[in-house]
């Protein structure tokens, strides 16, 4: 577990060390943070648009002795594609999820790069951009992982959520060919709705259904 006071020194430090500018998006609990949405976190998620960014930031995390964790990769994520590089200390239970553009079934997109617009800078040559926590909702549907669904029902019960960016975002999921992103989502909201923990127009789920649907059909006929 990692706080915002010893996060924010780690990303200074980091940014110390680093050989070249990186502009990185942060996701997960690590964006949660930034966006003042939650005070700790397990993991610092990242997203990289670069495969030669994320192995600079890979060189510099040794340098500051942390080590690869496939072994975490393995019993968090399975054997799913899309998973991240995992680092750690050994002194340390925190785990850097360092991913590639996709995360697990979905595409960090364009609009959600665009819609990451706080930013915040740390030491010389480290620059993260903080994922929208619409965005956050729709990759924390994805992972699979328990303790996200406290972090959906969090973020639906303090933000007010525009249904019509997860709904276009969905759409551009589908777009991109990660039509499981949405029927995961979809059956994630159901879940929560069951129980009576968030509330949600009923259209929402609807159209995410629609959407898989047709997609689906699409493809049969191909």
């Amino acid at each position: 577990m990692i706080n915002i006071n010893n996060q924010e020194t780690l990303f200074n430090e980091i940014g110390k060390n680093l050989p070249k500018n990186l502009i990185v998006y942060s996701i997960g609990g690590t964006a949660m943070m930034l966006q003042g949405l939650k005070g700790e976190t397990l993991d610092i998620d990242l997203v990289f648009d670069k495969e030669n960014d994320r192995n600079v930031f890979i060189n510099t995390l040794k340098t500051m002795k942390f080590r690869e964790d496939q072994k975490r990769v393995i019993e968090i994520y399975g054997v799913k594609k899309n998973t991240p590089e995992m680092f750690r200390l050994e002194s340390n239970e925190f785990i850097f999820d360092l991913f590639l553009n996709k995360v697990i079934s979905s595409i960090f997109s364009d609009g959600m790069k665009k819609r990451a617009t706080r930013t915040h800078e740390f030491g010389t040559k480290l620059v993260i951009k903080a994922a929208n926590p619409h965005d956050i909702l729709i990759m924390k549907s994805v992972t699979g992982r328990a303790k996200d669904h406290e972090d959906i029902v969090s973020i639906i019960n303090s933000h007010k959520i525009d249904w019509k960016i997860i709904i276009e975002e969905a759409s551009e999921q589908v777009r991109l060919g990660k039509e499981k992103a949405i029927m995961v989502l979809g059956e994630k909201l159901e879940n929560l709705i069951s129980q009576n923990s968030i509330t949600i127009p009923k259209s929402v789920l609807d159209t995410l259904w629609k959407l898989f649907s047709k997609q689906v059909k699409d493809k049969s006929k191909k």
